[in-house]
């Protein structure tokens, strides 16, 4: 009898685990052979290599499908290989797949997770068109000023640690200054980085950016059984009590009413005293197809998520771009003192002295920025998930509602399809007259559609201001015995450079 028992219990895990996994097979769907419990995700799992790298050796091992079937845990997935496709995903189709797919549940019980980037649905919609306007150009103008600020700081911090020959980890430095500035104008306080690199607020950013054994642990169970593990916050205590704490402490300094700062808890807390966000539904429809009326309350978790993504995503993408460009510049000699002489046209022509419209000037430095992000896109796939049955267009494949897609922009950004040598750093490619001639949807660092980053301008202007003031007085060159490494084999490792101030011979060892 117990043995049969067992037996039984076997066959009952073994359906638990593999269930579903004939979903792409059936639909004559090229996939990776999935295993029980994990799908095809066990490395990503046991953190042996990152979303982005499984979903690039995927699009690798599959050169003539134009999507491939995999599974995270009993999750269905489809890597998309073809920009055409890609492009109705994310544009031409986008009401079929609005929603991120990060969150594997309907019902979000991780405060910090209903930000702007992982919400789906109505709640998205909402947020999305009152939070844009924080972003238009007359917002960038206005705040370029604290950008300035910031950059000469790091510009004098250079200057003096490559005359007393001091070693600088630059993807730090990049990261006290963007940390600086999304202080200075998210929440209208110094939050001293770039004079304390041990800060209260560097040592959040550090944090966001690492992923210790217990996020690998709760990542894992959520994502294989999030029913079972909904109750479980994604997002570390530690993080969750600190931001917590930064906005009510800003927050109560200002009575919780806007104080004419005009930063990005000025703008939540004026949406809290508007009330209730209103808007036409994304999800829901009357009979006749118009959408029906949504609403949202903007209590005191929702602003706090928002402030959340804004100091996470708005430190760590700006800061590592910038960190790859310069390290790119170093190795290419020639484009960087192309660059530079850019640079120092431009700066004579407004006295000297970074300005909006100087960066704006800067072409070539835009360029190159541009390549860097190509090779080292901040973000190296993007997620989207199904809401409803939908035919992938010139095929007879159905998926059904609550597949996840995937596009593997590290993966499309290195394909010598789309882009002569991948693997070179050319900045001409993005001149202005050849960057149409990119594929639609190859190259997508910031995403693309409705739900691109909304703060693509913002990191795209301060990262090359502080590019600029760096380049302005600093020259960049690599350490003789160092080889240049493929972007493939540069992803997750530390690479050194040198620093020197241009016309002189100290050399400041700097590691990114």
């Amino acid at each position: 009898m117990l043995f049969v028992a067992v037996c039984f219990l076997i066959v009952v895990l073994y359906w638990y685990g593999t269930r579903g996994y004939d979903y792409w097979a059936k639909k004559g769907v090229a996939y990776e052979k999935p295993i029980p419990f994990v799908g095809t995700a066990l490395r990503q799992f046991t953190q042996r290599v990152s979303l982005a790298q499984a979903a690039e050796e995927v699009y690798r091992k599959y050169p003539n499908e134009r999507y491939v079937g995999t599974f995270l845990g009993s999750q269905k997935s489809l890597v998309i290989r073809d920009p055409e496709l890609i492009k109705s995903i994310l544009l031409t189709d986008f009401m079929y797949f609005h929603k991120r797919a990060v969150l594997l549940q309907e019902t979000v019980t991780d405060p910090l997770a209903r930000n702007l980037f992982s919400v789906d649905g109505d709640l998205w919609k909402l947020l999305r068109q009152r939070l844009t306007p924080a972003f238009s150009t007359g917002k960038l103008k206005a705040m370029f000023p604290l950008i300035v600020e910031r950059a000469v700081k790091v510009q004098d911090l250079a200057d003096e640690a490559a005359k007393i020959g001091a070693t600088v980890d630059v993807k730090d430095l990049m990261a006290r200054y963007t940390t600086d500035f999304i202080g200075a104008c998210g929440f209208g306080i110094d939050m001293e980085s770039l004079e304390d690199e041990n800060s209260l607020f560097r040592k959040l950013g550090r944090r966001m950016n690492i992923i210790t054994p217990r996020d690998a642990v709760v990542f894992m169970l959520k994502t294989l059984f999030p029913k079972i593990f909904k109750n479980l916050h994604l997002i570390a205590p530690e993080i969750e009590n600190t931001v917590f704490h930064l906005f009510e402490t800003v927050a109560k300094q200002r009575n919780y009413k806007p104080s004419g700062r005009n930063d990005f808890i000025d703008l939540l807390l004026t949406l809290k005293e508007k009330g209730k966000l209103v808007g036409d539904s994304i999800e829901n429809f009357n009979p006749d197809g118009t959408p029906k009326v949504a609403e949202a309350e903007m209590d005191v978790e929702l602003m706090v998520a928002q402030v959340f993504v804004f100091f996470a995503a708005g430190f760590e993408t700006s800061s590592s771009s910038s960190s790859y460009t310069l390290h790119q510049l170093a190795f290419h000699p020639e484009e960087q003192k192309k660059v530079q002489n850019e640079i120092d046209d431009v700066l004579s022509r407004y006295d000297n002295k970074l300005c909006y419209d100087a960066v704006k000037d800067m072409k070539y430095l835009e360029m190159a920025f541009l390549e860097s992000l190509r090779l080292f896109p901040p973000v190296g796939f993007l997620l989207r998930s199904c809401t409803k049955k939908y035919t992938l267009p010139g095929t007879n494949v159905t998926i059904d509602k609550g597949v996840s897609i995937t596009i593997p922009v590290q993966a499309l950004h290195l394909d010598e399809k789309y882009f002569k040598d991948p693997e070179k750093f050319i900045p001409e490619r993005f001149n202005p007259d050849r960057i149409k001639d990119i594929e639609k949807c190859s190259y997508l660092p910031f995403g693309e559609g409705p739900r691109a980053c909304i703060g693509e301008r913002l990191g795209h202007m301060q990262s090359l201001a502080g590019l600029a003031a760096l380049l302005h007085s600093t020259r960049w060159s690599r350490r003789p015995t160092l080889r240049h490494p493929s972007p493939t084999r540069l992803r997750g490792t530390q690479k050194e450079g040198y620093l020197c101030i241009k016309g002189e011979l100290e050399e400041l060892k700097t590691t990114y």
